[in-house]
């Protein structure tokens, strides 16, 4: 399946099953595991809060960690009736710990209807051909939460803001993503700061509001940058590089990943313009939002495609010396600011 394939229907599951769950309807089992974890704890939280009423609590809610239980410990308690309530909760975080985590599949096979089980796993995943993952795959709930990647980042902000009942901006998305980069819980964090100090009843996210509440500056962001270049505006794209050099924190093989992503997609709008594709055929094949397609037009003008195939190895070369490869004496942003200029100049 791919990735934006993937994310897209996790977000959509992971929709149903916070409705279900807010309306007091519960599986007995849910695995809940992928490499970003945003996902999962989002489920994992939403039952917690939801299955039982607070002075059920006492007796019929277990939360536990794998490091701390067997599994002959957790089937215990989830094979438990109820006391004075309709339902028990029995949580296992961080999963992953478990030594003993695949023999919960004896449980799986046949989950207690009064029981609702979660299996939480932190940045790591069942192995799907094994018991626990094909039980839990007849009788519960496995959300399975991937990685998404820094081009998707855009247009997961700008689901996850509909979703909220805010449009953002296209642009705002972008830089908002170069910030966060590809970690969804920060977003959301960023996001509930953003609407707190927002006036109330907005509903439009903007530029200068990312700026602003988020602390970072358009005028000198990658996202920036990569702009500069599709239009070969020299003398800025060369002050952003310098500017992004100095920051503390700075490797040059992050900020090398959105350019090499940015001259692939320039290389592929050159294979499918001679297909007249629509604007939103365009913008689909590509990955970004349509209201991108102008600057891609710059592009494609301004950059051949062998010109694209020779950034493209100008990329290679210098994520190679940034990770210490025949880089000499060089520093990573006398490396980054040599490889803006010679961008500018095939």
């Amino acid at each position: 399946m791919a990735a934006q394939k993937g994310y897209i229907e996790t977000d959509r599951q992971v929709r149903a099953i916070l409705e279900d769950v807010r309306s007091g309807i519960f599986k007995c089992v849910y695995l809940l595991m992928g490499e970003e974890p945003y996902y999962p704890e989002l489920v994992c939280n939403a039952i917690i809060d939801n299955c039982l009423q607070e002075w059920e609590k006492d007796f019929n809610e277990t939360i536990c960690y794998g490091a701390d239980v067997t599994a002959e410990t957790v089937i215990t308690a989830a094979r438990r009736f109820p006391m004075m309530a309709d339902r028990q909760l029995v949580v296992v975080k961080e999963a992953q710990q478990m030594k003993s985590l695949e023999e919960l599949a004896i449980y799986c096979q046949q989950p207690l209807e009064s029981t609702v089980l979660v299996i939480l796993m932190h940045g790591a995943s069942a192995d799907k051909r094994r018991g626990l993952y094909k039980s839990v795959l007849k009788t519960g709930v496995i959300v399975e939460s991937p990685t998404l990647r820094d081009y998707e980042m855009p247009q997961w902000i700008t689901s996850y803001y509909e979703g909220r009942g805010l449009k953002i901006h296209p642009e705002a998305a972008q830089l908002l993503a170069e910030s966060a980069g590809t970690e969804l819980g920060k977003i959301a964090v960023e996001t509930d700061k953003l609407l707190k100090n927002l006036p109330e009843g907005v509903k439009e996210i903007g530029v200068a509001d990312i700026e602003k509440n988020v602390g970072i500056s358009r005028q000198y962001s990658v996202f920036e940058l990569t702009k500069c270049l599709s239009f070969r505006q020299a003398a800025q794209a060369l002050k952003i590089a310098a500017y992004i050099g100095q920051a503390p924190r700075f490797v040059l093989p992050m900020v090398i990943a959105p350019l090499f992503t940015h001259f692939q997609r320039i290389e592929k709008y050159h294979a499918i313009l001679p297909t007249r594709p629509s604007p939103g055929d365009a913008a689909r094949i590509l990955g970004v939002n349509p209201y991108f397609l102008k600057e891609y037009d710059a592009a494609v003008r301004n950059y051949s495609l062998q010109q694209c195939m020779a950034a493209i190895g100008l990329l290679t070369d210098y994520d190679y010396k940034g990770k210490g490869g025949d880089a000499g004496e060089a520093s990573q942003a006398d490396l980054f600011t040599e490889l803006v200029a010679r961008l500018l100049n095939i």
